[in-house]
């Protein structure tokens, strides 16, 4: 495995933990929180959250936004434990793939999203990779604000 892989990868370690530990801190009375409006309510966060490894790999994979879509509603749950289930079997799909690429094809396979313009060029795999361990901190985020916000007990320590 590439040091650059090696790194991300223990990255994602951290989240897949801290996630999994944050979602087990839920009252399920909580999981209709909505602080704005134009804002998520908990639960539709943590579903979200808990699908990027998947989810980004299929869109990685040039899946097609209906084939996304359909995915993100078999995956799409209510209770904090198979919210940690969706997140680490998506993982661990989503890690096997990035191990299994030889360092020329993380470094230069190209993939394009559905979302794309026709105009604009895809991203290599390590991009991608980048991509989505930035996207899953950022959500994490947001989710440890959540639960700040409804008062409970989490600090610095429940993300490292």
């Amino acid at each position: 495995m590439s040091k650059m892989k090696e790194v991300l990868f223990s990255e994602w370690e951290v989240a897949v933990r801290t996630i999994t530990n944050l979602l087990s801190k839920v009252q399920e009375k909580d999981w209709d929180y909505h602080p704005r409006e134009n804002m998520r309510t908990l639960l539709e966060l943590a579903n979200h959250l808990v699908q990027i490894p998947a989810i980004d790999f299929a869109i990685g994979q040039e899946k097609s936004e209906q084939e996304v879509r359909e995915l993100e509603n078999q995956l799409h749950t209510g209770s904090a434990l198979e919210l940690a289930d969706v997140l680490k079997k998506g993982y661990q799909e989503f890690k096997g793939y990035y191990d299994s690429l030889s360092e020329r094809d993380f470094f230069e396979k190209i993939s394009k999203p559905f979302y794309f313009a026709e105009d604009m060029q895809g991203h290599t795999q390590v991009k991608w990779l980048t991509e989505s361990t930035t996207h899953i901190f950022h959500h994490r985020g947001q989710f440890f604000n959540y639960l700040k916000e409804l008062g409970y007990e989490v600090n610095m320590f429940d993300l490292y």
